[in-house]
């Protein structure tokens, strides 16, 4: 058995896939997954053909200096919000050559996090060259961290899949 559960490696080929016969490439942008969308992506088959890597920007720090989130955004409304999910896709995809670009930030709990957000809040942006960047908020249900940062990752990659089959 691997490190990845099954079901997120089989949603993770799909979209691949689509990627693939869409020739469209993707980079991600992570938070509260740490890399685990971009870990998933690349088990996909000939996943090099369309997917360009990913950032972990899991501080507010990282998601302000490698991603240009901006920092008034961030010490006022703090890292978990539509807006914070709009600006790490639009920076991902600004440093990188892919034409998609998803990103991710919220709490996986039991806790709330440091700006009393509360568990399972979640935020997805999805950037595409040439178009208007899409955020979807979820509240998960989950109360344990691992549950909710699978379900954010499957949820990702759901989005993912759905651009990639009408790019």
């Amino acid at each position: 058995m691997g490190c990845i559960h099954e079901n997120l490696i089989a949603e993770a080929e799909a979209v691949v896939e689509r990627l693939r016969e869409s020739d469209l490439t993707v980079v991600t942008a992570e938070s509260c997954t740490g890399g685990l969308i971009a870990a998933c992506l690349s088990h996909g088959k000939e996943a090099s053909r369309c997917f360009q890597g990913g950032f972990v920007v899991y501080t507010k720090a990282q998601k302000r200096e490698v991603l240009g989130v901006n920092d008034r955004l961030l010490s006022e409304q703090g890292a978990v919000n539509t807006e914070v999910a709009r600006q790490m896709a639009e920076g991902a995809i600004k440093r990188s050559p892919a034409s998609l670009a998803v990103a991710v930030t919220g709490v996986l709990g039991p806790d709330p996090d440091e700006d009393n957000n509360p568990p399972g809040l979640i935020y997805l942006g999805l950037a595409q060259r040439g178009k208007p960047t899409t955020v979807v908020r979820h509240q998960a249900t989950a109360v344990d961290p691992d549950v909710t940062r699978e379900w954010t990752v499957l949820r990702a990659l759901q989005l993912l899949k759905q651009t990639a089959g009408y790019g």
